[in-house]
């Protein structure tokens, strides 16, 4: 079965990058960053969540990313589902921070409980088939709006949203123009998925 080992970012400057994942958000396998020009002009087709334990550790990660260079997308907020917040962090990624706890159950921490990398795709279904194909166990399936698999032992999780609806849930246009500046390591064969996403061997 196919697993995510760590995500690629691109970067115009990979060392600031660097220094602000592990400042900001104390991320280091799982994210790596290598020097590129800029990616898409616009949405560029994904997003990283950060899943914490509570409302007070969302504000505080969210702080640290602003105080570490990021800029706000969507301000920290209750919703439905719990809190969150948006920022777009130094090289351009999209990074959500949320919680479903709606109050905090004790002082605020730098804990994260899961990171994940959610795709925005054209064809729900179409992608998750695709995924199956190349090793990937559904976890969870919500007909053609989201698609979570189940990757156990990988440090990130993976899922699938309509392109559209993850912008906006991002709060940003859906329209984007060239590559998405991500790469997903693996432990499988090497492959591109139908919206373009790669996924390689360790250090392409």
């Amino acid at each position: 079965m196919a697993s995510i080992e760590s995500v690629t970012l691109d970067a115009a400057d990979p060392t600031a990058a660097r220094t602000f994942y592990t400042s900001a958000f104390g991320l280091d396998t799982q994210v790596h960053v290598r020097e590129a020009p800029p990616a898409d002009t616009g949405f560029r087709g994904f997003t990283l969540s950060l899943v914490v334990s509570q409302p007070s550790t969302v504000k505080s990660l969210v702080d640290a990313a602003l105080d570490a260079g990021a800029t706000a997308v969507k301000p920290v907020t209750k919703s439905l589902w719990g809190w969150g917040g948006v920022v777009r962090t130094p090289d351009g990624a999209l990074w959500k921070v949320a919680t479903s706890a709606r109050k905090d159950k004790g002082p605020a921490t730098r804990e994260v409980d899961e990171v994940v990398l959610l795709l925005g795709v054209e064809d729900v279904l179409a992608s998750k088939a695709f995924y199956v194909e190349h090793g990937l166990a559904v976890g969870k399936s919500f007909g053609r709006k989201y698609v979570e698999f189940a990757t156990p032992g990988s440090p990130l999780k993976l899922a699938l949203y309509g392109r559209k609806a993850l912008a906006k849930d991002a709060g940003v246009p859906p329209e984007g123009t060239g590559p998405h500046g991500l790469t997903i390591t693996t432990d499988a064969t090497p492959f591109t998925d139908p919206d373009g996403f790669t996924w390689g061997a360790p250090g392409q």
